[in-house]
């Protein structure tokens, strides 16, 4: 029987992630996989994490299972984190919040539950979206259309032409929007355009659906929920996948949640025993130690503190690299506008490279790019932006 099988293609960025590590230039540099690099090149563990953890492990007595739920400590904080603690929605307790192996797992939980409850039902996902969030969608069975959202001549949102679209989606549909961070473009709404966006995804009778992944990376805590605190209306329904792997730099303890937000804290139950009967079937249940980690450091003030400063220095450092990089750009190509990428927000921009030239960068310059152009600001340090951008400018003046 496996002898039938044919091999699928390899991950289109993991993929490229094998090649550089098997590239033997020593001045190669990868720009692909979205993950937080600090000046050296490395993925750091914070400093509150090792905290929590030395706390943790002095204190642990048991190996048991969570709930089905994961724990209600965690969940309760997610809550108070992204709405805030006094937000209606966590006072009137009609949000269900879920600990789920990752942000990708609150997603796969979620197009579950949407398939199960509402099966004639679309999740709209913006063109360009991340790129497992469809195969994410289409495995749980949901069928996935595209709405417009990045306009390449200005590298940033095209408003108009996705409200157009946002209008004539049929009610009852789903609408995934990127809370802050857009991945891949780094291009975001303004507080404005966001309200302008619920106010159409409401009056048409749609679902919203967050995808919060980078809390904290873009302006800050406050101004990056600008998106969900417009959606975040009394009485209204809405789901938000959400992720600690970038701002806790928690990428292998895989840990996220899934919050749902109903009309009342009685609908709120009954979701919740819909969403909980998905998950027994999927995973039964969370792993523990992620978790715990987040939920020592934001209930306690200090590490708390520590880690609002240390989540400040990621996101600073990050749009000092958009900044250095426009700078270095602008000296060698003066009649090339590369202001957008400091304008962007996130680990992530749009380059405007196109795929013969992202190839070009790879096979003479050991430079990786995600062939749609996406690079991961957080790649670049003062190291190597200088031959980054050498060889970027020979790349676009065709040399």
């Amino acid at each position: 029987m496996f002898d039938a099988i044919q091999a699928a293609p390899p991950d289109a960025i993991l993929g490229l992630s094998e090649a550089f590590r098997t590239d033997a230039n020593p001045a190669k540099v990868n720009l692909t996989v979205g993950v937080y690099k600090d000046e050296s090149g490395q993925t750091p563990i914070l400093e509150t994490v090792k905290a929590a953890e030395a706390k943790l492990l002095a204190g642990e007595g048991s190996k048991g299972y969570l709930p089905i739920e994961g724990s209600a400590k965690f969940c309760d904080l997610t809550q108070k984190l992204f709405f805030g603690a006094d937000h209606e929605v966590v006072a009137s307790q009609r949000a269900a919040t879920f600990q789920t192996p990752g942000g990708t797992g609150a997603l796969r939980v979620a197009a579950d539950f949407v398939h199960q409850n509402f099966p004639s039902a679309s999740i709209w996902c913006s063109t360009p979206t991340w790129p497992n969030h469809p195969k994410v969608f289409q495995a749980a069975g949901v069928r996935v259309q595209n709405y417009p959202y990045f306009e390449a001549g200005c590298h940033g949102v095209n408003l108009d032409a996705m409200l157009a679209t946002i209008r004539e989606i049929p009610t009852g549909d789903i609408v995934c929007l990127h809370a802050c961070c857009h991945n891949p473009t780094g291009a975001d709404p303004s507080a404005e355009q966001w309200k302008q966006i619920a106010d159409a995804v409401y009056e048409r009778g749609l679902l919203p659906f967050l995808d919060f992944a980078y809390l904290g990376f873009g302006d800050g805590i406050e101004p990056d929920r600008s998106a969900l605190m417009e959606f975040a209306r009394p009485g209204v329904e809405l789901l938000m996948a959400s992720s600690y792997s970038k701002n806790f730099g928690l990428y292998s303890e895989r840990v996220g949640a899934l919050s749902v937000v109903t009309p009342t804290a009685d609908s709120a139950r009954t979701v919740a025993s819909q969403v909980k009967a998905t998950i027994r079937t999927n995973y039964s249940n969370p792993p523990s130690h992620g978790a715990a980690i987040v939920a020592e450091i934001l209930a306690d003030s200090e590490l708390r503190e520590q880690w609002n400063g240390e989540l400040a220095d990621m996101r600073e450092r990050i749009n000092g690299m958009r900044g250095l990089f426009t700078r270095t750009m602008a000296y060698r190509l003066p009649d090339r506008d590369f202001s957008f990428i400091e304008r962007q927000r996130g680990m992530f921009s749009y380059s405007g490279l196109t795929a013969q030239q992202v190839d070009t960068l790879k096979e003479k310059y050991s430079i990786y790019i995600v062939r749609d152009g996406r690079i991961n600001v957080a790649g670049i340090n003062s190291s190597n932006v200088v031959p980054l951008c050498d060889a970027i400018s020979s790349v676009l003046n065709g040399e």
